[in-house]
């Protein structure tokens, strides 16, 4: 019988914060990688530079501008990658143009 003020040691509330500041490029991806946190589980997110150029149709295809993109939008890709999270458990959370 589960008790309602007991959860499993597995469970998590389904928020997910961002309080690690730092990000990378990974150029095979052609992505921008974060992380978040839901509860002690760190969970991998990366957003595109399809996504990245949703945002900044002039973005170029290098490290700088991207990350320079990512520090620009990052309130509006932290509350997508908020939702994206809301919707679905994983490791690894992908962030597309659609997201945006």
């Amino acid at each position: 019988m589960m008790w309602p003020w007991r959860q499993p040691a597995n469970a998590t509330n389904g928020r997910v914060v961002f309080p690690n500041q730092s990000r990378s490029y990974d150029p095979t991806l052609r992505a921008v990688r974060f992380w978040g946190y839901d509860r002690s589980m760190e969970n991998a997110f990366l957003v595109t530079s399809d996504a990245l150029r949703r945002m900044e149709p002039d973005l170029k295809a290098d490290e700088a501008s991207a990350l320079r993109a990512f520090d620009h939008h990052r309130d509006l890709i932290l509350r997508t990658a908020a939702k994206v999270y809301a919707r679905g458990r994983g490791r690894t959370y992908s962030l597309v143009a659609a997201d945006f």
